[in-house]
């Protein structure tokens, strides 16, 4: 069996503490230098801090990073681009919404980052967004809409994406004679993670996922929403890790919880269930992904 891919969640609004260095509710001032146009910039950005987060990751052999998308955080494209260029190994998972642009722009954007990264770039789209976020950035797709419109987005990208003189005509989007050719042609499609419950998100995911990431749910619960899925994609779990060397350090938590063999143990469980990659997330991020990386990573190696 092989190792259990670990994604890790990256902050973009914060991890928890304040502050300038590793807190986004008190940025750094910009000095005079970057005020009147000239060379210069804070010593220490948020953005240091992401880049600590991802390099840790990396370091620590884990499979990927996720930047959720949050409507009041950083840019979760921008923070994309920034990370994976700074590394060498990890798949970089974006997540956005459908809605945020046209499945051409999208398909654009995401050509330019595969080749960044030598295609490790991967697309979490972001279907059922609570509608008053919807309508805050100009969006009044609702409803089971939300799902066609998502199909319609991931059949136009991956059109242009392969083909040239590609005509699409649909509910939400039309596009005539599109297509990618020079440097954007020829690189491999991102990685599409869809997630959901419903029987809108379970059959856009039979049909247009590579992988379904699930909500940490009862087994009973989790087995019936597998099962409806019949086998077609890669199944991933996420949830929140509060792991420690002995049971005395733990604290109350959500989520996977006990000390660094227990947190194997469940994790590998899973693995058995057919669940090849989980998508974990504690605060504060950078310490949290270093206990991780030294001390449950190698456990998983070792067993698988």
């Amino acid at each position: 069996m092989s190792e259990p891919r670990i994604i890790w969640t990256m902050p973009t609004r914060g991890d928890g503490r304040g502050g300038p260095a590793r807190g986004w509710d008190a940025p750094p001032p910009l000095p005079p230098t970057v005020r009147d146009g000239r060379a210069g910039g804070p010593a220490f950005t948020p953005f240091d801090y992401l880049h600590q987060v991802s390099r840790a990751a990396e370091l620590g052999g884990l499979g990927g990073v996720y930047v959720p998308y949050d409507p009041h955080g950083e840019e979760s494209l921008v923070v994309s681009g920034s990370v994976g260029r700074d590394s060498r190994f990890l798949e970089v998972v974006a997540g956005f919404p459908a809605g945020v642009a046209t499945p051409v722009y999208a398909a654009k954007l995401s050509a330019t980052l595969q080749r960044a990264f030598g295609g490790r770039f991967a697309w979490r789209l972001e279907v059922e967004l609570d509608e008053r976020v919807q309508r805050a950035q100009g969006d009044f797709v609702t409803g089971a809409d939300r799902y066609a419109r998502a199909a319609e987005f991931l059949t136009a990208a991956r059109a242009v994406w392969h083909g040239r003189d590609v005509d699409f005509t649909g509910r939400f989007y039309e596009v005539v004679k599109g297509g990618f050719t020079g440097p954007l042609a020829g690189l491999p499609f991102p990685t599409v993670y869809l997630s959901g419950t419903s029987d809108e998100a379970l059959a856009l995911s039979a049909e247009h996922a590579d992988v379904h990431v699930f909500d940490l749910a009862p087994d009973d619960e989790l087995d019936r929403h597998v099962a409806r899925l019949g086998g077609r994609v890669r199944l991933a779990l996420q949830t929140t890790v509060h792991t420690r060397e002995e049971e005395s350090e733990l604290s109350g938590s959500a989520g996977l919880r006990g000390t660094y063999e227990e947190v194997a143990d469940q994790l590998l469980a899973y693995r058995e269930r057919g669940f090849d990659t989980f998508f974990l997330a504690a605060e504060p991020r950078l310490e949290e992904v270093l206990r991780i990386a030294q001390h449950v990573r190698p456990l998983l190696a070792g067993r698988a």
